[in-house]
């Protein structure tokens, strides 16, 4: 065991443990999520290593601080980045101002530096945080790892947007009745709608890459206030340039720290950004559950893969599981975008202390959608059939192509028209027919449900009749 003080009393520490008094006062003031640091916050942890190597090096860089603990600080942050001290990271992830996890992270640098250098003293505030704060250093590693979050939820991104792709290419000429206000409507194919979702996942990539590039500017260097004060001239200036080495960003001060200290608003913007993608995502989900629904009592249009049983008391029924998780996760996405855009409103004064809320959120969300979208490509997507025949017969059953009759001979025909193709259950072809519109070959070219797909063909169709008509 081994002794040490705060202002506030001393404290007995376990010989074992890297981490000092003040990571201990903040485990017993703040366990309360059951997620600590050590666990789903290591790659915070993680990014503030880097911060402390770098402010090391700048530090030794301006003659701030000695080249011997300066390298042994720059080692023990390795050895941190390497997921040799995981275990020293007990603070819980929400802890109220974020000090407790960057004071936890400087006393374990400080104990390993000093180990490294054979007793010689590496003190947590006067070296490892030498002309820092939690203030500048904790929404610095948020914006880092958040934009390497955000990269990560772009390659899952891709791996859906592929499986799409790949299916709308499988389907397209497979004609379906379309829907909307889930009634009947003019007809579309498969590959159609699912080229929808594939311009709408491309979309969200660019927007996701774009707001991980409003990551990549860093209040570090504003110290506690933005001011600055605390930094020794040339700080900044050397600072980023090894920051950018050691992450491969292309790290930048922030143009205002005041108000890249004040305001959240780049959290507010990244769990928007997730949460549409989410949201999208669900909508996919609740479409696939519509369309599939029965396979006898529903739409019955498409066949999603079986990956488990859907009842424990009715045999065969077969849930769409995966659409569920996807909204499921979309749930989650938007109950943590809420908490994010709150916490953000409640910055006081001249500092956002919210962060560990804010940090908790993002982590999860973007856990969320990189692991439960390829999930969705790889056992659901990919393995999508569709009832071809089923499909067809329904879109060229409809009374909605009666539209096409609107476009030729005025509404209130195409009204008639449609109504007595539905109290007669009759197809809007052989209604027209029998009312002399137009002859069989003419109605089964022009009502093919098939010609309607291709808006450019079935204008110049409607012309073409038009033209004849008048004469």
């Amino acid at each position: 065991m081994r002794i040490e003080h705060d202002f506030l009393g001393q404290m007995e520490l376990e010989d074992q443990a890297y981490y000092g008094i003040q990571t201990v006062r903040g485990v017993q003031n703040s366990n309360v999520t059951g997620h600590t640091y050590g666990e789903d916050g290591m790659k915070v942890v993680r990014a503030m290593a880097r911060i402390k190597k770098a402010a090391a090096l700048a530090n030794e860089q301006i003659g701030a601080l000695d080249e011997k603990r300066a390298w042994a600080i720059g080692v023990a942050a390795d050895e941190v980045l390497a997921g040799k001290l995981d275990d020293q990271f007990p603070v819980d992830m929400v802890t109220g101002g974020g000090v407790s996890i960057h004071m936890n992270l400087n006393e374990v640098l400080a104990h390993r530096a000093s180990m490294l250098l054979d007793g010689m003293e590496v003190h947590p505030n006067t070296h490892v945080n030498m002309g820092q704060s939690t203030n500048d250093v904790l929404p610095s590693a948020m914006l880092l790892t958040t934009h390497s979050l955000i990269l990560e939820v772009v390659k899952a991104v891709d791996v859906l947007a592929e499986a799409v792709a790949e299916r709308a290419e499988a389907f397209k000429d497979v004609v379906k009745l379309g829907r909307t206000c889930l009634q009947d409507a003019m007809p579309v194919t498969v590959g159609q709608e699912l080229t929808g979702w594939h311009s709408f996942l491309l979309r969200h990539r660019q927007l996701l890459l774009y707001r991980a590039d409003e990551c990549l500017e860093l209040p570090l260097g504003g110290t506690a206030v933005g001011t600055g004060v605390g930094a020794m001239p040339g700080y900044v200036e050397a600072v980023y340039p090894h920051l950018k080495t050691l992450t491969g960003y292309n790290v930048k001060p922030a143009a205002n720290f005041f108000d890249a200290m004040q305001f959240a608003d780049e959290y507010v913007h990244v769990s928007a950004t997730l949460k549409s993608l989410a949201a999208g995502v669900s909508k996919m989900a609740s479409d696939l559950r519509i369309l599939s629904s029965g396979p006898r009592g529903g739409f019955g249009e498409l066949r999603l893969p079986a990956v488990l049983p859907g009842s424990s008391i009715m045999p065969g029924k077969m849930n769409p599981i995966l659409p569920e998780l996807m909204i499921e996760i979309y749930l989650l996405v938007h109950g943590n975008d809420a908490s994010v855009t709150m916490a953000a409103e409640r910055g006081e004064l001249d500092l956002n202390v919210w962060e560990a809320v804010i940090t908790k959120c993002i982590l999860e969300s973007c856990r969320l959608l990189t692991r439960g979208l390829p999930r969705f490509a790889r056992d659901c997507i990919a393995g999508l059939e569709v009832n071809e025949a089923h499909c067809h017969r329904q879109a060229s059953t409809s009374a909605a192509i009666a539209m096409v009759i609107s476009a030729v001979f005025g509404y209130e025909t195409g009204s008639a028209v449609a109504r007595k193709a539905l109290e007669e259950n009759k197809t809007v072809a052989e209604v027209a027919v029998e009312q002399g519109l137009m002859d069989a070959d003419t109605a089964r070219q022009l009502l093919d449900p098939s010609l309607m797909t291709h808006g450019d063909s079935m204008a110049d169709a409607i012309a073409k009749l038009r033209k004849a008509v008048k004469q």
